[in-house]
């Protein structure tokens, strides 16, 4: 028997509005201290440079200001959960794109600025329930908000592992809303109830067809931090790597989860 369709995971439009603006405002105030020495720096994504990861960073409000001025899709046809297995296609166009930004923006505080300010009018001027289309499909405003926790959370970890001394904070919800939405990709990728993977304090979900756990301790189970979860499932991190430096944990013989990660890069 196939595994049944779990509900789809809701968040507080307000509290993840609140988080996505205050986790890019301390991007923002982080940026404004960078030295341009700083921000030719090299990060861990290939070629791209700290100034262009500010540029991809502003993309990631701009993104929401580009989709609602295209031409809305007649029904919604996704859910967040399904966001971050689809965009792996568009890595090429998004890094020619973040390289482009960098240039024509040589004050990435002013850019920021700009792309809040923007991002801002239309949370303002547009219903929740507005649909987009995105590469995941037809997704609310209000939805693919929620998207925008994991692309501020994993590029903020990326600013703090480029530039020595740098040390962003996180927002709480922002943190929250980007692992559970990760967490619940993973279940969408592999739909089961055989493996536990626990992140607390923000997340559990089964996943991983099998034998389906019903009571008492599962027999299979993974535990981690939400800063490792983020780390595995956007491919920071190696699943062998988290295990050799005892940043996840996994019990039985269905927790192992490396075949599976990332599930976006």
């Amino acid at each position: 028997m196939p595994p049944t369709k779990k509900r789809a995971r809701t968040y507080d439009p307000a509290r993840t509005r609140t988080a996505v603006l205050t986790q890019f405002g301390n991007v923002r105030q982080a940026v404004a201290g960078l030295t341009p020495k700083q921000l030719a720096l090299p990060t861990r994504l290939g070629e791209w440079t700290v100034r262009d990861l500010v540029a991809h960073i502003g993309m990631s409000l701009g993104a929401v200001v580009r989709l609602v001025g295209e031409p809305a899709p007649v029904k919604q046809d996704a859910t967040p959960a399904d966001w971050p297995g689809a965009i792996g296609g568009d890595s090429p166009a998004i890094a020619d794109y973040a390289h482009a930004l960098a240039e024509q923006n040589p004050d990435p505080v002013s850019y920021l600025a700009d792309r809040e300010q923007r991002f801002t009018a239309v949370l303002a001027e547009h219903p929740g329930s507005r649909l987009l289309a995105t590469s995941a499909g037809a997704l609310t405003l209000d939805d693919y908000v929620v998207t925008r926790t994991v692309e501020l959370v994993v590029h903020t970890d990326d600013l703090n592992a480029a530039v020595p001394g740098l040390d962003i904070p996180y927002d709480r919800q922002a943190l929250a809303a980007g692992t559970r939405l990760l967490a619940d990709a993973l279940a969408v990728k592999a739909p089961g109830g055989s493996t536990e993977v626990r992140i607390p304090p923000y997340a559990v979900v089964q996943c991983v067809h099998g034998p389906r756990h019903t009571r008492g301790t599962p027999p299979n189970v993974v535990e981690t931090d939400p800063l490792t979860w983020v780390r595995l499932a956007t491919g920071r991190l190696s699943w062998q790597d988290a295990l050799d430096a005892a940043q996840v944990g996994a019990s039985g013989e269905r927790a192992d989860l490396g075949h599976l990660l990332p599930l976006m890069s």
